[in-house]
């Protein structure tokens, strides 16, 4: 037998058997926050955005993309896990519908703040979180622009949801600035 074979696959992968649950259940809470509506002016809110962004900045890149990544590939093999599903539509159907950019944009999100966040202060990882709403907005109303006249994009992709973004990426800076050590082992490091 090689010494190759002879390690177990995690430590030939990086892959364990937490992060595996980790991701799975991420997923699975991605879901959940995409279903949550709260009513909020002037449309209601989701919790996907949050759950988007404390994923990236407790777990980081890695994880963050690999929950989002899973979460994608179950709602492209038609499981009802986006918001509005299965009512607006299930799989690839609605990936590419008027949110699709949404969803590219949180992807790009997870790694851009996940990336930017790790081993900053509470400053810095709000700055990641602001910055990481850029490409959601951005994919988001370039996409929502196939659906919506030029025109409008703005005014039905991004103005009816800028105020709940920022109360919930103030919300994660706020529980990161309380809850230092239980983020911590999350992350595996207490």
């Amino acid at each position: 037998m090689t010494d190759t074979a002879a390690r177990p696959i995690e430590a030939r992968s990086g892959i364990s058997a937490r992060m595996v649950v980790t991701v799975i259940t991420g997923a699975a809470l991605m879901t959940l926050a995409a279903k949550v509506q709260i009513p909020f002016w002037p449309v209601p809110m989701t919790l996907h955005t949050m759950a988007v962004m404390a994923f990236a900045v407790v777990f980081g890149p890695r994880i963050a993309i690999s929950i989002f990544l899973t979460y994608l590939a179950a709602g492209a093999a038609g499981l009802p896990v986006f918001s509005g599903s299965p009512e607006r539509g299930i799989g690839l159907a609605y990936m590419v519908g008027p949110t699709g950019g949404y969803l590219l944009g949180y992807l790009v999100a997870s790694w851009l703040v996940g990336k930017f966040a790790s081993g900053k202060g509470s400053l810095g990882r709000l700055g990641a979180m602001l910055a990481g709403m850029l490409p959601i907005y951005g994919f988001g109303a370039a996409w929502l622009a196939v659906y919506v006249p030029l025109d409008r994009v703005f005014a039905a992709g991004v103005m009816p949801f800028l105020l709940g973004d920022l109360v919930k990426i103030v919300a994660i800076a706020a529980i990161g600035m309380v809850l230092p050590t239980t983020i911590a082992r999350f992350k595996g490091k207490a």
